[in-house]
């Protein structure tokens, strides 16, 4: 799989929505459905929010230009995280993956782990 990651140019247009080469659509799949998924997507979220701290260049007082970006930066997170599943998943239809792949695979990586580390006819009293 190294073989097919992006280099970090790509990785940028990747992370502000372009689309990977062909060569790179199983890693995106990784990308979106490893144990880290949650991290890389708020890695993601946050090179897109990095232009925005370009405002503490604008003229006025420090404090409103922080306060400013700090607020900004908290929006733009949160919203990031209510829609992360979605992003997720079209990042995965965008490659070439069939809707829903993604979710199905974080389920099935979720189970797997569930059923090695409980026994095989675990199910939690919740379901």
């Amino acid at each position: 799989m190294a073989t097919n990651r992006p280099n970090p140019a790509q990785w940028v247009w990747y992370a502000f929505g372009g689309k990977l080469p062909d060569r790179c659509a199983e890693w995106v799949l990784h990308d979106v459905t490893c144990p880290t998924w949650v991290l890389r997507h708020l890695a993601r979220a946050l090179t897109q929010l990095a232009p925005f701290c370009a405002l503490v260049l604008l003229p006025g007082p420090l404090w409103i230009r922080v306060s400013s970006i700090l607020l900004g930066l908290f929006v733009g997170v949160f919203y990031s995280v209510c829609y992360m599943g979605e992003t997720a998943e079209h990042r995965a239809i965008k490659h070439g993956f069939p809707p829903g792949v993604a979710r199905d695979t974080r389920e099935l990586r979720r189970d797997v782990q569930r059923a090695a580390k409980h026994g095989v006819g675990y199910r939690p009293w919740w379901e």
